[in-house]
Order: C-alpha cells, then structure tokens, then sequence
C-alpha cells in the first residue's frame, strides 16, 4: 500500500510490531540517541521508536529510525516485512521499470495548518532540537527532503531535486548546509551564484516513507524524484505548491521550511558524526536564511541517527544505492546479473557477472566507477562471477580467498574523485580507487588452477526446499 504521510506509515509499523512507543520521560540528550543507536543493534527487524515524554519539551513528539530494519524498509514499499534484502533490491529493480510515474498535485497539504513568516520565524519554537553524537558541532536536521530547482531551466521538472543533505541549525532563521560537488544542489547553487542570485529552496520535514528513499537515491541530474517515488510506491506521489517559493514540496509533510541559499556566503559547519562511521570536520559550508516554517498541528519530529555502521542511515541508503549503478550497468553490460552497493552508501560495491572474454571483470568494475554515483561514492569495486552472490558475503569472501592474485587481479587507478566526507582520503575529495578481479579467468586469460571446481549436489535445491518447510513447521 502506498502511504501518503509519515503518521500513516507509523500506525502500519505499530500494527505490524515495528513501533516502540516510548511512554517514560526522557532526557533529550543522550537519551534519544543513544536508544536509536541502541535499536540499531537489535538486527534486521529492529523497530523505529516514538518518544513523546521528552524533558524540556513542553509538547514534543520525535520519531527515530523509522527506515531503520529490513523489516521497516519492506513495509515502506508494501512488502512482507520477512523480504529479505536480495529480493527487496529485486523489487526496487522491477518497480524502477515503471518510472517515470508523474505527481499528483494535490490541494489543502496537511503542512499548511500553522504558519510563521519574516521575523517571526523561529525554527527552535516548532522543532524540538537535541544534538545526535556527543561530538557534533550543534543541532542538526539530517533526514528532510530539500527540494530546489535548476536556475537556468527552473520549468524543467526533470532538472529539480529533492536530496537528503546535513542541515546544521545556526540560529532562529540561519541553517547551514552541505551539499557536495557530486550533488545535484551543489551544481543548482554554482549556478545560481554564477548569476548573482540566492537559491529559493523547501525543506519537508517528517515525509512519507518513500519520498525519504528516492531522496537518498543518486539518480541523473535530469531525472525526477517525484516520477521514482510514483513507481515505487505503485500511485502517483501527492505534492503540493509551497506558497513562498513555488517549489513543489510533499503534500503529507509534517514541516516545510522556506528560504533561500545566500549566495556567496559561507561559513563553518560542522563537526558531525557521518554515515560513514567517522565525525567529519567543521569547514565552509552554504548559509539558508529561513523565510517561512509552514507546519502540522503537533507535529511529529522526524530525525535520523548516524554513527558507526549498522544505522538507520545504512538501511535508508543501501537498496537504493544498489539500483541506480545496476540500472547503468545492465545497460553497457547485459552479462550483469546483481549489484550489492549496501556498505556505506557504495564505497564499496560488489558486482556479480558473467564474463564475455578475457579481462571483461575488468572492464564491467571501471564502468562502475563512471556511473553516476560510482564517480564520487565508490572507491573499491569487487567483481565476481555469476554464481557467486554479491549479498552473500560468505560466497564473496570465497571468490576473494580462491580466484584473486594481487599480481594481476589488482587494478589501482589513482587521484580520483570521492565525497569529501570519506575518510580513508588524504586529501578530502580524491583517492585512489581499487577493482578487484575475483572471477574465473577465461580465454585467452590463462592463470591459476580452478579446473575441479565442487559445486553443490543437484539435489540441494529440492532438500533446501525441504528443509525449510520442516523448519516452518516446528
């Protein structure tokens, strides 16, 4: 079923057992963290939490790790929460194929109910703001949905996004953003400098629980986020006019803040416990200058914990990351057959294919790193062959341990781009890239010994059937 707000979708997780309400008071710091880093550790059907007893907060209500499970994630696109990871990548695959599924404009957004405007706004009086990680620089805002616009074409509805960036509240009307070159709101933004004007922008805070997986997914600049979320979620998303800057918002969305992205002005953002397991530094960072909050009665405060991997982040990022490189890959290289692109938002990816010829592992693991999200996300490729299951990491440990010799299944390609946030850089943005060939050679490659291959018996498959069902029964 497709879910049109966030509080639909968080009354579907309770009736499934995927809710914890909270009901005991709180402190805002590190109580509410640390519980959301804590029901990241209890493993793929880890529920999201709902606290509404917050010390300090005279009428608080604050969601965390809503995305944060397979389980969480299947429901988000009205699967079976038993889906195992293969398959919910299989259906985001399937779905793809459906887009582009056009919006539906939709009057009356539920966000409209309560307005401020000018001096008036104070993000600190709607948001109840609690800092994440002990060593983050400030308040953060890390799970809304920004939307802007291309200045050049702003009626193209293909060249708007809508992006998951780190927000860092720097005061009543003054955020701090971090978009990096590899994002589409970065190129928006040089833009828009380009011509001497601020960037209009419109935050959605609290959305659907689709609209936050295409906004974390790295599709082409001139593809829209919207059409993704229609095709995912089998109905055209609802979306409604943002009445400062027009920017078509979500219709379901508990906060919508307004402003715009003063061109030319900078100033230190940071440090904040990343997606990547590591704080990143402070550095010179865009400035918001917030115009409007338009807002729910009582709304729900979603936020997102990141730290050390799994987190609610890996969850969000991982099946959408996978199949935007699978899409482009399969378009160059039928032979293609999966792409687990889970760990780290695809540092590292993990293809699986079926060889054409001599050295064509290596050419399917450069394609990667030329894909839209390889060129500034992935840093090492492992390809192997078509039986081994890139999520199975047993079957990937093997093809590592049995098939790759440094002396010629290395490929190192040197100062390359990566997100500046990835820590392994020496200097922020560039790294050297690694593929690794760990498939069977084939003609005229000529190395190694893999002729008395064991494979399973022909009668596994039946007896695993089998097992499974006795299993079931018990």
């Amino acid at each position: 079923m497709a879910y049109d707000d966030l509080r639909s979708f968080l009354h579907a997780l309770d009736k499934e057992g995927q809710l914890l309400r909270v009901t005991d008071e709180v402190m805002p710091e590190p109580d509410i963290a640390a519980a959301a880093n804590a029901a990241s550790r209890m493993g793929d059907a880890a529920p999201a939490l709902y606290f509404d007893n917050v010390r300090g907060f005279i009428d608080a209500r604050i969601a965390m790790n809503v995305h944060g499970s397979w389980a969480n994630h299947a429901l988000a696109l009205g699967l079976p929460k038993e889906t195992g990871t293969k398959e919910q990548v299989a259906e985001f695959i399937r779905r793809w194929e459906n887009f582009p599924v056009q919006p539906e404009w939709r009057a009356e957004p539920l966000w409209a109910a309560n307005a401020v405007e000018g001096g008036d706004v104070d993000v600190f009086q709607v948001l109840p703001l609690f800092r994440l990680n002990d060593g983050d620089g400030g308040f953060y805002i890390d799970k809304a949905a920004v939307v802007s616009r291309d200045p050049e074409d702003p009626d193209n509805s293909g060249k708007q996004n809508v992006g998951i960036y780190r927000i860092e509240v720097k005061g009543k009307r003054r955020l701090a953003l971090q978009p990096a070159p590899v994002h589409d709101i970065a190129l928006h933004l040089r833009k828009a400098e380009e011509r001497g004007e601020d960037l209009p922008v419109a935050i959605a805070l609290g959305n659907d629980p689709v609209i936050s997986i295409v906004a974390a997914t790295p599709m082409a600049y001139d593809e829209n986020e919207y059409e993704l979320a229609g095709a995912l979620r089998g109905a055209p998303a609802p979306i409604a006019k943002a009445p400062l800057t027009g920017l078509p918002v979500p219709w379901g969305s508990e906060v919508v803040i307004e402003g715009v992205v003063e061109g030319r002005t900078r100033e230190i953002e940071g440090p904040f416990g990343e997606f990547t397991g590591h704080y990143s530094g402070g550095r010179s960072m865009p400035v918001i200058r917030v115009d409007r909050i338009s807002y729910r009665t009582d709304p729900v405060f979603e936020h997102l914990y990141l730290g050390m991997p799994w987190t609610e982040i890996d969850y969000l990022m991982a099946a959408n990351t996978c199949v935007p490189i699978h899409q482009e890959l399969k378009r160059d290289f039928p032979e293609v057959q999966a792409v687990n692109a889970t760990y780290t938002h695809g540092l590292v990816v993990i293809v699986s294919t079926k060889t054409r010829y001599g050295g064509f592992a290596k050419a399917v693991g450069t394609r990667v790193l030329s894909t839209s999200h390889g060129l500034g996300y992935a840093a090492t490729v492992i390809v192997v062959d078509e039986d081994v299951d890139p999520f199975n990491l047993t079957q990937v440990m093997w093809a590592l341990s049995t098939k790759m010799n440094p002396a010629h299944d290395l490929v190192r390609l040197p100062a390359m781009s990566v997100v500046p946030l990835a820590p392994q850089a020496d200097t922020p943005g560039i790294v050297d890239k690694l593929i690794i060939d760990a498939t069977t050679p084939v003609e005229p490659e000529r190395r190694g010994d893999r002729s008395s291959r064991v494979r399973d018996l022909p009668e596994a498959g039946e007896w695993l059937t089998r097992l499974q069902r006795l299993a079931a029964a018990r």
